[in-house]
C-alpha cells in the first residue's frame, strides 16, 4: 500500500514540475503568435509589437534575476503559486486589453509571473538526481503544448485576445497542481546562515553571457518568422500554424534524441555541433522565398534548439547543484530572448531578412566557440538513469524561447 502511495506521489510531483515549467516557457514559445496578432488584430506595427514582445520577456528575465538564490528562503510552493497567479492575471488582463496601456500592463504581469515560475522550475531541476532528463520532461510538455495551440488557435478566430488567455489557462491548470512541488537535495547550508559563495565563477560568467547572446539570434529571428512566412514566402496564418505546429513536433523528436543519447556523448559535442545547424537553419529560413526552405529551415532549426537547450540548461544546473546557476543562466537567456524580438525587428528593417539571416547565423557560429570550451571543462555529468526509472527520477525534482 505504501509503495502504491509513494508511486502515486511520484506521478503527482513530476506532474507538478511539467506543468510548472511549461507554463514558464509558453509566452517565449507562442511569441511569433503573439507579436503577430498584436501587428493584425490589435494595430500595432511590427516594431512596436516587438517591442511589447520585449517588454514580457524582459520582465520575465528580470523576475528570474531578482529571485536567483532566493527560491529556497522564500518557499519553492508559495513562488509558484505567486507566480502562476500573475501569469493567469497578466494573461486576462492583456486578452481583455483595448488600449496600449492595459496591454503593457498585462504584458508585464504575465513576464514576472512567467520569470518567477521558471525561477522555481531552474532551481529544482538543478536539485534533482538526473538535471538534464528533468528539463528535457519539461521541454517535452512546452513543445507539446505549444504545437497544440499553432494548430488549435488559428482555427479559433482572429485577434490578440486568443494567445493570452491560452497562457491564463495553461497557467492555471499548472496552478492546480503547484501544492504537489518538491524540491529535494537542498544543498547544506553554512551554521552562521551566511551564503556560500557561488562556484565555478568564471565558467558560469562566460555560460550566462554565451547563453544571452545564444538566445538573442535565435530569438530575433524567432520573433519575426511569422512576417518572413506571411510577407516574404506568401502563406496564409493556417498554412503558418501548421509550419510552425510541425517545427514544435521536431522540437519533440530533438528533446527525445537529448534523452536517449544522455551524456553518452558529453556535452561538447551536442552543444557545438547542434549550435553550427541552428546557425545554418537561421541562415536558410531568413533568405527562403518558398515554402520549401523556410519549412525544412524552421522544422530542422527547432529540432535542434530544444536539443541543445536541453544540454545547457544540464551544464548550467551541474555548475552548482544550488541551482543558482541554472537560474542566473536561465535569467540571462531571457534577457537575450526579450532582445530578440526588437534585435529582429532592426535588422531585417536595415539589412532586409537575408541580411539579418546572415548576421544572426555568424553571431551563433561565434557563440559556439565559449559555450564548447565549457561544456568541455564542466564537473562530471549526472549519470542517466534507466528509462524504467524515469518515474522516480522526476518525482524526487521539481529549470525562450
Amino acid at each position: 500500500m505504501s509503495s502504491r502511495t509513494g508511486r502515486s506521489s511520484a506521478r503527482l510531483a513530476t506532474t507538478a514540475l511539467v506543468t510548472l515549467f511549461s507554463a514558464g516557457y509558453l509566452p517565449a514559445y507562442l511569441l511569433p503568435t503573439v507579436v503577430g496578432r498584436l501587428v493584425t488584430g490589435f494595430g500595432l506595427t511590427t516594431p512596436q509589437a516587438g517591442a511589447v514582445g520585449s517588454a514580457l520577456l524582459l520582465a520575465s528575465a528580470g523576475t528570474g534575476l531578482l529571485l536567483a538564490g532566493r527560491v529556497r528562503d522564500l518557499g519553492p510552493v508559495r513562488l509558484a503559486r505567486a507566480g502562476l497567479g500573475l501569469l493567469v492575471a497578466g494573461g486576462a488582463l492583456a486578452a481583455g486589453a483595448t488600449g496600449l496601456p492595459q496591454l503593457l500592463a498585462g504584458c508585464l504581469l504575465t513576464g514576472v509571473g512567467a520569470g518567477t515560475a521558471t525561477a522555481v522550475a531552474a532551481v529544482a531541476v538543478a536539485a534533482s538526481a538526473d538535471p538534464q532528463r528533468s528539463s528535457a520532461f519539461g521541454l517535452l510538455a512546452t513543445s507539446c503544448v505549444a504545437a497544440a495551440l499553432f494548430l488549435l488557435l488559428p482555427r479559433l478566430g482572429d485577434g490578440h485576445p486568443l494567445p493570452f488567455a491560452a497562457l491564463a489557462c495553461w497557467a492555471a491548470t499548472a496552478l492546480l497542481t503547484a501544492g504537489r512541488l518538491t524540491l529535494d537535495r537542498a544543498p547544506a547550508r553554512p551554521r552562521t546562515g551566511t551564503r556560500t559563495p557561488l562556484p565555478r565563477r568564471l565558467a558560469g560568467c562566460v555560460l550566462a553571457g554565451a547563453m544571452m547572446l545564444w538566445s538573442m539570434a535565435q530569438n530575433a529571428l524567432w520573433g519575426v518568422s511569422g512576417q518572413i512566412g506571411l510577407t516574404r514566402v506568401g502563406l496564409s496564418e493556417q498554412a503558418m500554424g501548421l509550419v510552425f505546429a510541425l517545427a514544435l513536433v521536431g522540437g519533440l523528436l530533438g528533446v527525445t534524441l537529448a534523452g536517449a543519447v544522455g551524456a553518452r556523448l558529453g556535452r561538447a559535442l551536442p552543444i557545438g555541433v547542434g549550435t553550427a545547424v541552428i546557425a545554418l537553419c537561421v541562415l536558410l529560413t531568413g533568405s527562403a522565398e518558398s515554402v520549401a526552405p523556410f519549412a525544412l529551415g524552421e522544422v530542422l532549426w527547432n529540432t535542434c534548439y530544444p536539443l541543445v537547450l536541453t544540454y545547457l540548461i544540464g551544464l548550467a544546473a551541474a555548475l552548482d547543484r544550488g541551482g543558482r546557476w541554472a537560474v542566473l543562466a536561465g535569467s540571462a537567456s531571457s534577457l537575450g530572448v526579450a532582445c530578440g524580438p526588437v534585435a529582429g525587428t532592426a535588422l531585417s528593417a536595415v539589412a532586409g531578412f537575408p541580411g539579418m539571416g546572415l548576421t544572426l547565423g555568424g553571431l551563433l557560429a561565434a557563440v559556439a566557440v565559449p559555450l564548447v570550451l565549457v561544456a568541455r571543462r564542466r564537473p562530471a555529468p549526472a549519470v542517466f538513469i534507466p528509462a524504467q526509472r524515469v518515474g522516480a527520477v522526476g518525482a524526487s525534482a521539481l529549470s525562450r524561447r
